[in-house]
């Protein structure tokens, strides 16, 4: 289906509001609300302004959660590539890739092979069709146990006397002043055997360790209170941390590629059988998928077939564009495929938009989860967002699907900072800091703190909605008058709302 004109413009049906669908986050039956569209074409600005309203697409369907009302919010969340700085854990994660890519070396963590949550925002979204959720993370409970519990946990096994109740200090104080008194017991030794007295003793690697962290917390607090007149003990061998601030970018690559004992090449392949790569490699593409879906989200065989596989992630409304500032892939959907010597191991659908990389699926090689893949593709697109905003300037943002903060597991995105969550009442944009504490208070909640400040897209001419009728365009104005039929103005009024005025006024929306 197409307008008499050759330029490219989003044609879609609204489908209007759902009834309640089974929630893929918390398993109600019929507890996940939206609004849906079917969209037999998409301009790439058209759908950067609806994923700025809360729009997010599975497919060529469309939907909006209907936010007051679904059991499970959905808040759109972007990050800030420019500004991205990768964590503790995301260096681990990078560090682990280069480990392997260089020695061949396999290190397994924890949780390696358990998929926490996806970088996607297809959760069991309302159409009828499976869709189910990404990996984009994979972190491990080690890194994230706090380092203070750590050292209490070792001093108990090795039996450590307790601080005297009456001593105001703290626990950090209490464990490095328990580490510095420690000594060996040496009323036993025998000449000729054991430590020498009259030497420093051994000490462990972990119990040096253990002194540097807790010295450095001493220091920081020291720079912010009275100094003390205990001991400045000041550790042998420490070293500044060379790559603290070190570039997403710098960790991409191995140190010696000429010696590395393994190949990744990532691949940007445009969504289209017309395009060489991708028709090349749709069958071992669709093989992983396959593999994916039944090993991970325990798929049958006929629910994630080359069929499915095709609707669900090759099916896309976006129009393809070329546009003068430079970027060399153009914009539009495409597959980030992840190839290790020679063998497909995981792609990364993405959609290329004027302001940003949009996240819509990962699928991957189960038997490499211990790369922790979903993490490490989420880096990489971001990295990639980086490099595509040096030639795009506006391109500057990474959308990581949905937020759902009533889903523990699907709290992780916000470790990607900074970040931002969409006020699904004015359509701006806040900081993920200041919306946690109102998301405590309730699940659905507005995030812009000025109440008089709405939305600024809101409809105001219903009139010149363009609505594409009998293979005609014209102004829903013109359209009313000749439409035969029960009315159906309250349809049209409450999806040119959803949509905003401007893209009401842009696409078309299709009238039998």
């Amino acid at each position: 289906m197409a307008a008499a004109s050759g330029v490219s413009m989003s044609i879609l049906e609204y489908l209007g509001g759902e009834e309640g669908n089974r929630c893929g986050y918390c398993k109600s039956e019929a507890g996940n609300i939206s609004h849906g569209m079917w969209a037999h074409s998409l301009t790439v600005d058209d759908y950067q302004d609806l994923i700025d309203r809360g729009w997010r697409r599975s497919g060529k369907y469309v939907y909006k959660p209907l936010m007051s009302e679904t059991c499970c919010p959905q808040y759109t969340i972007r990050l800030s590539a420019p500004n991205y700085q990768p964590s503790k854990s995301h260096k681990k994660v990078f560090k682990r890739m280069q480990k392997y890519l260089q020695s061949g070396e396999m290190s397994h963590s924890k949780n390696d092979g358990i998929s926490v949550e996806p970088m996607d925002s297809q959760a069991d979204s309302p159409v009828s069709f499976k869709v189910s959720i990404t990996d984009h993370t994979e972190i491990s409970g080690e890194e994230l146990k706090p380092v203070a519990t750590e050292i209490e946990e070792s001093e108990k096994k090795q039996g450590a006397k307790e601080m005297p109740s009456n001593i105001d200090i703290n626990e950090d104080q209490a464990d490095l002043i328990q580490t510095i008194n420690t000594k060996p017991n040496t009323s036993t030794l025998k000449p000729g055997s054991g430590p020498d007295a009259s030497k420093p003793p051994c000490r462990k690697a972990k119990d040096i360790r253990k002194e540097r962290h807790l010295q450095k917390l001493r220091l920081k607090k020291a720079d912010q209170t009275v100094p003390t007149e205990e001991p400045n003990i000041v550790p042998t061998n420490a070293k500044p941390k060379a790559n603290s601030n070190k570039p997403i970018e710098e960790f991409l690559t191995v140190a010696d590629p000429e010696s590395a004992a393994h190949r990744l090449e990532v691949k940007l392949v445009p969504v289209s059988m017309e395009d060489p790569e991708f028709e090349s490699s749709f069958e071992c593409s669709a093989a992983l998928y396959a593999k994916y879906q039944m090993s991970v989200h325990k798929d049958l065989p006929y629910e994630c077939g080359p069929a499915e596989f095709t609707r669900f992630l090759c099916d896309s409304p976006l129009e393809s564009e070329t546009r003068p500032d430079g970027l060399f892939c153009g914009y539009g959907s495409f597959h980030q495929q992840y190839w290790l010597d020679g063998k497909i191991i995981a792609v990364g659908v993405i959609d290329i938009l004027p302001y940003c990389v949009s996240s819509v699926y990962l699928y991957y090689d189960p038997d490499y989860s211990f790369l922790s893949l979903g993490v490490y593709s989420a880096l990489r697109e971001i990295a990639f967002t980086r490099e595509l905003q040096t030639k795009a300037v506006n391109l500057r943002y990474y959308y990581m699907g949905f937020y759902i903060f009533t889903c523990p597991k699907m709290r992780y995105k916000g470790q990607y900072k900074p970040s931002e969550l969409l006020c699904s009442e004015s359509y701006t944009w806040v900081p993920i800091e200041k919306c946690l504490p109102l998301l405590e208070r309730s699940k659905y909640t507005r995030f812009n703190s000025n109440p008089k400040e709405g939305d600024k897209d809101r409809l105001t001419e219903l009139g010149r909605v363009r609505v594409l009728h009998k293979r005609t365009v014209m102004p829903y104005s013109v359209y009313k008058k000749r439409h035969r039929g029960p009315s159906d103005e309250t349809v049209v009024r409450q999806y040119a709302s959803l949509v905003g005025q401007t893209c009401a006024q842009r696409m078309l929306l299709y009238r039998s």
